[in-house]
């Protein structure tokens, strides 16, 4: 096998993204991601499939520090975390790139400003043809180019909920989305939000930028490619090798630079299981000691806001947010978070969580609801932490700031209860959910504290770089994709003209 000149290893939003990124640069390109395309199979739109019998969950079991094994909430197929994603597509808002003091300490600063990245995001919303407006809320930050698409319409029980969250003098805003909506109904009346997309309908990762990468003959995707560690030059100042297994064989490929985009969990286990060839158990690009820590996953729950007089006919429902409470608790004290609707529940997605409730309870509750996501900013801590535990990957998730996360689910019932609806009921997510997991191997100035630097080139190696959620400093308190594709996008023009150029 010729040796690639550059290996990415991972298919999700930030290996896509980068790949795209940089097809076209005359660089050989070679993909390697461990799971296979995602077949359209009857359980594609099937809730029960999905939400009940876990379909499309993983094999693989974590550990909680302490011993207590979970199945996580990751998704190996071409395209990562993103064939199930929401399609979110929200830009950080402009203070999230500075020091923010919360409920329970401070986020802290981007190594860059808003401004500087800025550009970037524009480039990722038309990558992913973003479906939105600007207008709607006071916390939007500055938009170089506006949407390029229309938002997602509001069905008339959204439309009605909008007007009674407007009626409170709140601002109700469209949801950018990456989502053509009459080609995702098209398979099937059902929303997109956790649902695995296997056609157009939703741009993912694989829908997108893969696809657009794949156009260049010198990029090539393998599947079924699972990278079990990294090797060290013998130097150790550069990656020498990426050693994978493929169809029960062991291969090995030498790539002059190697990007790691496996997700915020599998890039610090890939890291922290690679040999550094100088004992000690901290693997690669870990001199700073920081690999695996200062893991986030915001803090969130599900909330319903249930009349039992109005039944909630909506398909889709996601297609509206709220972000009075982003930067402070509306009565001047410190930020608590974002709203956003969820989209539609049904009886068999309350079965996953409620097992011994009667059937026609779930459906009358399920259609009779408003369904909405509340989202917190999670604040870095290094003792929230992944390790690895021979073959067993160890979460030590340390939650930070549910202060914020009481005070939005307050709120937020005393709002709904004023729109009329009688009956609130919220649950928070759990560790079974990482699908919003930040921050293990993350970017800033000091290679003491940080093992990237702001082009997510890791400080001890300098042909790695690490480009996916792990990257992030702060979690913020919105969805992560936009941002680390817009991030891929800024890397790899900084890879074509500091390690590509002629």
């Amino acid at each position: 096998m010729t040796n690639p000149d550059i290996v990415i290893i991972g298919s999700g939003i930030g290996g896509a993204t980068i790949a795209s990124g940089l097809a076209g640069s005359g660089a050989s390109i070679l993909m390697l991601e461990r799971g296979e395309k995602l077949p359209a199979t009857p359980e594609t739109r099937d809730t029960r499939a999905i939400f009940v019998n876990g379909h499309y969950r993983p094999k693989e079991m974590w550990r909680e520090a302490g011993g207590a094994a979970f199945n996580p909430g990751n998704y190996y197929y071409v395209g990562g975390n993103s064939k199930f994603y929401g399609a979110v597509l929200i830009r950080y808002r402009k203070e999230d790139f500075s020091a923010m003091e919360h409920f329970g300490g401070v986020s802290p600063a981007w190594p860059f400003s808003y401004e500087e990245f800025e550009p970037w995001y524009s480039k990722a919303e038309q990558l992913f043809r973003v479906r939105g407006t600007l207008g709607e809320d006071p916390t939007e930050p500055f938009h170089s180019i506006p949407y390029a698409f229309k938002p997602v319409p509001d069905e008339a029980p959204i439309a009605r909920a909008r007007a009674e969250l407007k009626g409170l003098g709140l601002h109700p805003a469209s949801l950018p989305l990456g989502v053509d909506i009459d080609t995702w109904l098209k398979d099937g009346k059902t929303g997109w939000d956790a649902f695995p997309n296997t056609g157009q309908g939703k741009i993912d990762a694989q829908s997108g930028p893969l696809t657009a990468a794949l156009t260049d003959t010198n990029v090539r995707l393998e599947t079924g490619a699972y990278v079990e560690y990294l090797e060290a030059s013998a130097d150790g100042k550069t990656i020498a090798a990426v050693h994978y297994r493929q169809n029960g064989s062991q291969k090995k490929v030498s790539p002059k630079l190697v990007i790691l985009s496996a997700g915020a969990v599998n890039s610090a286990v890939t890291l922290l299981r690679s040999p550094n060839g100088k004992g000690g158990g901290k693997g690669l690009a870990n001199s700073s000691d920081q690999v695996g820590r200062n893991f986030m996953n915001h803090n969130s729950s599900a909330m319903l806001a249930i009349d039992p007089r109005r039944r909630n006919t909506s398909v889709y429902q996601k297609t509206l947010m709220l972000n009075d409470y982003y930067l402070s608790d509306g009565k001047g004290g410190k930020p608590l978070g974002n709203v956003q609707l969820l989209g539609k529940i049904d009886g068999n997605m309350l079965r996953a969580n409620v097992k011994l409730a009667p059937k026609f309870a779930l459906d009358f509750m399920a259609g009779h609801a408003v369904d909405w996501y509340l989202m917190c900013e999670d604040l870095p801590d290094p003792e929230s932490r992944i390790m690895v535990d021979g073959k067993d990957i160890v979460m030590q998730w340390r939650r930070s700031n549910m202060q914020s996360l009481e005070g939005l689910t307050k709120v937020m019932r005393e709002n709904f209860r004023a729109c009329g609806y009688p009956i609130i009921l919220s649950r928070p997510f759990d560790k079974r959910t990482p699908s919003h997991q930040c921050g293990t191997v993350k970017m800033g100035n000091d290679p003491a504290t940080s093992p990237l630097d702001p082009f997510c080139r890791a400080f001890d190696h300098r042909n790695l770089f690490v480009v996916d959620a792990g990257f992030l400093p702060n979690s913020a308190a919105v969805n992560p994709a936009l941002s680390i594709a817009a991030q891929a996008l800024r890397v790899a023009d900084h890879i074509r003209k500091t390690d590509l150029a002629a």
